[in-house]
């Protein structure tokens, strides 16, 4: 509750005017203006681990859990409501501002600097045990982000507290003095995540970092201005807290890349060969050697099995290949599975893959696994790569360019992706086919998320497209596919793809009779999956756009 305060009477002392008092003026080793500096300057430090905290559980929460517009939203709203409440609580404890500051800050890096790591662990360890275990990662990511926020906030009020006593000020001054310090630690906060933490350190080493650099300027901003309004004991305290933190955080920096390697495990079972992080997701491969199953993941999502990885591309490309294939765009597709199949088609000319993450394509080029699984596609000269993101490209490409268009983009429910699901991204797909062309789009399961297939068929009719919607199943169990990526929702991992075939005219989704004979999809079953998807119908869905995306 928000206490009235009435106005002192004229000329009388303000409550921290006993010298030497618990609320008097403090007394200081160095002078009040330098003092004054230090205490903003710590301001600035502490707004900037406060923001490398927010950021953190937001990229963390979206990496592991999917949704990143929803985790985003879960982490600000519950962080700033408990900043809030600790702005309030924290006004019992002005009168033992410096105490309570010192705590706070010892509190703050340590719940901070552990909270990926934590959250990781939870995620990677107990999801997958099911009952109340399946929602311990999003219930962890609630409590992180309301203990950070009630810490966060209780730091304003003591700061405040601490900064009048230095040198006395009127009420409208400070806030503005010790806003803007924050304010613009917040900005170094925010621009270093990204930049800095991120790329150079990775999310687990940049939390623990960040907690480091927390507990030592809080630490050194009471010892050494306050400490003559500690005790001998709470001085003794407060050092013996901050070394502790600091020994648990540094304890876990040496140890972050077994604990990487043993949650991949976790995760990823033990046969995983490479793993690191891109500018674009996290990378994994499992298998493809000695006769084992590759298995690629991009950010905790199965995106290639090796045991049916066959069954997809086949029915994702050789329907689009019936009629004129000379000239082929890829739009995803990276691991140079989709080209593989396209290759096989006689007289095409040229293939133009556009992907948005280099690494992809280096391990398709390299890995000797996914390199013999796509058939060594990119050592074919009529294969050609570019590095940029799909929709960025097709708003620069030549008009009529190209007989067939292959949609290999990731689910449209992740968030990253719904633009490339868009009318305005189908807009520009149509501008690029030649004149009886044709748009194939992978558009995510259709038994698990009816409303989201048939959304991609509007929103292609909406385009100018004609569709011919159709599926297929054979998905590997246990791991995820979708927006969702949870331990828990592995185990629900959807056994269907959906696929739209679209074109100016009515398409037809059949097989070249001229062209190759696919492994497994045959003309029965494409008409089977044809009428299964059309039973799941939904009439009536609007289209996703850019400003108002459906899925």
């Amino acid at each position: 509750m928000i206490e009235p305060h009435a106005p002192a009477p004229p000329g009388s002392p303000p409550p921290w005017s006993a010298p030497g008092g618990p609320g008097g003026p403090a007394r200081l080793p160095v002078r009040p203006g330098t003092g004054r500096f230090l205490v903003l300057a710590g301001v600035f430090v502490c707004a900037a681990c406060g923001l490398v905290y927010e950021l953190e559980l937001v990229a963390l929460a979206s990496y592991l859990m999917g949704d990143s517009v929803t985790q985003a939203s879960v982490v600000l709203s519950v962080m700033v409501f408990a900043m809030g409440i600790g702005s309030l609580a924290a006004k019992r404890l002005r009168g033992l501002a410096a105490a309570g500051f010192g705590a706070v800050e010892a509190t703050l890096a340590l719940v901070g600097g552990c909270s990926a790591m934590a959250l990781y662990a939870v995620f990677a360890w107990t999801g997958g045990w099911g009952g109340v275990w399946a929602s311990g990662p999003r219930c962890l990511l609630v409590a992180f982000s309301l203990a950070t926020g009630l810490l966060i906030g209780a730091e304003v009020p003591l700061l405040m507290e601490l900064i009048q006593r230095i040198r006395r000020q009127d009420a409208g001054g400070a806030v503005a003095d010790l806003f803007a310090a924050d304010y613009v630690g917040a900005l170094v906060g925010g621009l270093a995540f990204p930049f800095l933490l991120l790329p150079f350190l990775g999310q687990l080493t940049g939390a623990l970092l960040t907690g480091a650099v927390n507990a030592v300027v809080g630490g050194a901003l009471v010892l050494g201005l306050f400490r003559r309004d500690l005790t001998r004991r709470a001085r003794w305290l407060l050092l013996l807290a901050n070394g502790l933190v600091l020994a648990i955080l540094a304890s876990a920096a040496v140890l972050v890349d077994d604990f990487e390697r043993a949650a991949r495990q976790a995760m990823y079972g033990r046969d995983v060969r490479v793993a690191l992080r891109t500018g674009v997701q996290e990378v994994v491969l499992a298998g493809g050697t000695h006769g084992r199953p590759l298995a690629l993941f991009l950010d905790g999502r199965l995106r290639v099995s090796g045991s049916d990885e066959r069954r997809y591309h086949e029915a994702l490309v050789h329907p689009a290949m019936t009629g004129s294939h000379a000239r082929v765009l890829i739009l995803g597709g990276g691991d140079g599975l989709a080209a593989r199949e396209v290759l096989r088609h006689p007289g095409v000319d040229r293939v133009d893959v556009i992907e948005l993450d280099a690494e992809v394509v280096r391990l398709a080029r390299t890995d000797p696994g996914l390199s013999a699984l796509n058939r060594h596609a990119y050592g074919d000269p009529r294969v050609h790569v570019t590095v940029q993101d799909a929709f960025g490209w097709l708003r620069g490409a030549p008009p009529a360019a190209y007989d067939v268009v292959v949609s290999d983009l990731p689910d449209p429910g992740i968030t990253a992706s719904t633009k490339l699901y868009s009318q305005e991204f189908y807009g520009l797909a149509r501008r690029v086919l030649a004149p009886g062309g044709r748009l194939v789009v992978h558009a995510g399961p259709v038994a698990a998320g009816p409303r989201v297939y048939w959304t991609v068929d509007a929103t292609l009719r909406a385009a100018g497209f004609r569709t011919a919607p159709y599926g297929t199943g054979g998905r590997r169990a246990g791991s995820a596919v979708g927006p969702d990526r949870t331990p828990a929702d592995r185990y629900r991992a959807p056994r269907d793809w959906g696929f739209v075939l679209a074109a100016r005219t009515e398409p037809r989704p059949r097989l070249d009779p001229d062209g190759p004979r696919p492994r497994i999809l045959t003309d029965a079953s494409l008409a089977a999956g044809a009428r299964t998807v059309r039973g799941t119908r939904i009439a009536g869905l609007p289209a996703s756009t850019l400003v108002h995306p459906r899925y």
